[in-house]
């Protein structure tokens, strides 16, 4: 009798991975069990913060901290104390790098997020959060949404471009599920994870953001965003209107980022050490919560407050005022989370005061602050987060209205326009561009930083002396046996690049050293800088080939541009057929 087959799980395993290598509509399949842990997770997240705010706040069912008229001064001493605690976690974690978030790894690591990088955001900003600090949740689900993605897209060993896109379809399909918004949770996986639009990624993130929404609706809580109807028609004169509106929130988007900027240079000039600056900042969002609590927490149930209640235009100032002033102090003194959610009361903030506004210029035609108020939110959140589209979908599924959405992706595509020509980034690319990065969006450009001088440089250069005369080199390097000879100094350093035809130049002196016919003798390449800067370098100083050198001055290789070309060249034909599916 036959003995059956032995069990092998490691075969299995090099089967699953075959097929969701080769496989697109396995790759779906693993996309929809993404966005079911992804809304999963965002689910627990959102219990466990309101859990820490009932703990401290005494906030109970489904009342949210914003939404408190006041709060006894005992319990805002949650605020340092929730500094305290993050400052402890932060010693824990201690570590030289700060963690990679999902527009990060897709931009410039190929999707690969470490999951103790996941854990750590997550935990950060669910402590900060619960805590009463004015920062959202956003920051939280997209990580473990995307950190969950890339953890398992490394172990099936899935290639760069699936695994990108399976990161932003978990990231999107956590953030869709905040907001119950499939749409919105797609269109930011495109816009704001993935970079791009892309035929390969279009199923699966639709999936998974799909699988998320329905698991939080299943689970009875309620969304980010209240359903508000229109309240009006939209005209032709509206367009122009809200566009203004949209160029306003696009300026306060600008000065917002600024001042979490300004703010966290400030405070890491005091002498304290940084792990520390949380408490100080805990302790400054005291009085801004002892005067209004709507500027505490990511600003949720303020919203929905301000929008039913019809408050007056003072009222909506001073909450503007103290929310910009509670996000900066939060974010500037180290405490960990995202602009998303407070851009969008922010935004329908400033809408509410737009609308009542003009509504006092005697004859203006009337402008509704619910309308003034989504429209609002669309674009500030343009201004903070980036994805037009994404945001202009969050008002179409928040008020099933077209016209109104129209209106909102002409006020969007007005406060994007004007942030990417006077600023240039986004919140999260901006706070990696303070960190020294150049990434301006989610785009793939980690190729680029593997296309290095060391990487493409050409070894065994010929070599002379820099003292030797221009006779002995032309006895040595005739006409014809070589384009190029690297020039040596005493200390056996570059000293520049000598073109064989100019050293046989009939009007030189035969005696003078050879060193007199060299060139670029004041510029060399190092060997981690990449294509872009190098082709940067070829265009500024008009050559054909570049040393790379040592930090010493020894001389490693030669590159040249004709080469470099055409690798860069290569990358991108094969980045642009990993965007097509191809």
């Amino acid at each position: 009798m036959a003995s059956r087959p032995a069990f092998r799980p490691a075969g299995l395993l090099i089967g699953l991975r075959r097929r969701f290598r080769t496989s697109e509509a396995a790759l779906i399949l693993l996309a929809l069990g993404i966005g079911l842990s992804a809304g999963l997770l965002t689910l627990v997240q959102s219990s466990v913060a309101h859990f820490m705010q009932s703990l401290f706040y005494g906030v109970s069912g489904d009342e949210r901290l914003s939404a408190q008229t006041t709060i006894e001064p005992l319990r805002l001493l949650a605020l340092p104390l929730g500094g305290l605690l993050l400052a402890g976690l932060g010693r824990l974690l201690r570590r030289g790098r700060a963690p990679v978030d999902v527009v990060e790894a897709n931009a410039l690591h190929g999707g690969v997020i470490p999951m103790r990088d996941s854990l750590t955001v997550a935990a950060q900003t669910l402590l900060s959060n619960g805590m009463g600090a004015s920062v959202g949740l956003e920051a939280a689900y997209a990580q473990m949404g995307g950190g969950v993605a890339s953890v398992v897209g490394q172990w099936l060993r899935l290639r760069r471009a699936d695994l990108r896109v399976l990161v932003g379809a978990g990231a999107g399909a956590a953030v869709g599920a905040a907001f119950g918004a499939p749409l919105t949770g797609a269109f930011y996986a495109f816009e704001i994870v993935l970079g791009a639009y892309t035929p390969a990624a279009i199923a699966p993130v639709a999936v998974a953001a799909l699988a998320a929404v329905v698991t939080m609706r299943v689970s009875g809580v309620p969304a980010y965003l209240i359903v508000l109807p229109a309240a009006e028609a939209i005209t032709t004169w509206d367009y122009f209107l809200f566009a203004s509106l949209g160029l306003i929130c696009a300026v306060v988007g600008i000065v917002l980022m600024r001042a979490v900027t300004l703010v966290e240079i400030g405070t890491r000039r005091l002498p304290i050490p940084d792990i520390y600056r949380p408490v100080i900042g805990g302790l400054l969002l005291i009085p801004i919560a002892a005067l209004s609590p709507q500027a505490l927490s990511a600003g949720h149930g303020a919203l929905h407050l301000d929008l039913t209640m019809k408050v007056g235009l003072a009222f909506l100032a001073t909450i503007f005022v103290l929310k910009v002033a509670a996000s900066a102090i939060s974010l500037g003194f180290g405490f960990r989370g995202g602009l998303f959610f407070a851009s969008l009361f922010l935004g329908s903030l400033v809408g509410q005061l737009f609308a009542g506004l003009v509504n006092l210029i005697p004859g203006a035609a009337h402008v509704s602050a619910n309308d003034a108020a989504l429209v609002g939110m669309a674009a500030m959140a343009v201004a903070v987060v980036g994805g037009p589209m994404t945001m202009s979908l969050l008002v179409l599924e928040s008020t099933h209205d077209f016209a109104l959405t129209a209106v909102a992706i002409t006020a969007s595509l007005c406060a994007s326009t004007l942030v990417r020509e006077t600023f240039g980034f986004s919140f999260s690319t901006w706070r990696l561009h303070t960190r020294g990065e150049t990434i301006r969006s989610a785009r793939d450009i980690g190729w680029i930083k593997t296309l290095t001088a060391g990487r493409m440089m050409r070894r065994g250069i010929p070599e002379v002396d820099g003292s030797t005369s221009i006779a002995e080199f032309r006895r040595r390097f005739p006409l014809g046996s070589i384009t190029q000879v690297v020039a040596i100094g005493p200390a056996g350093t570059y000293a520049g690049l000598i073109p064989t035809i100019a050293a046989h130049a009939p009007n030189l002196d035969e005696d003078a050293p050879v060193a007199t016919a060299a060139i670029l003798t004041d510029f060399t390449l190092s060997p981690d800088q990449d294509a872009a800067t190098i082709m940067r370098a070829f265009e500024e100083r008009e050559a054909d080939e570049l040393i790379v050198t040592e930090d010493d001055g020894k001389v490693l290789g030669v590159v040249s541009e004709r080469y470099v070309r055409r690798r860069y060249t290569d990358e991108i034909e094969k980045a642009q057929r990993e965007l097509f599916g191809e």
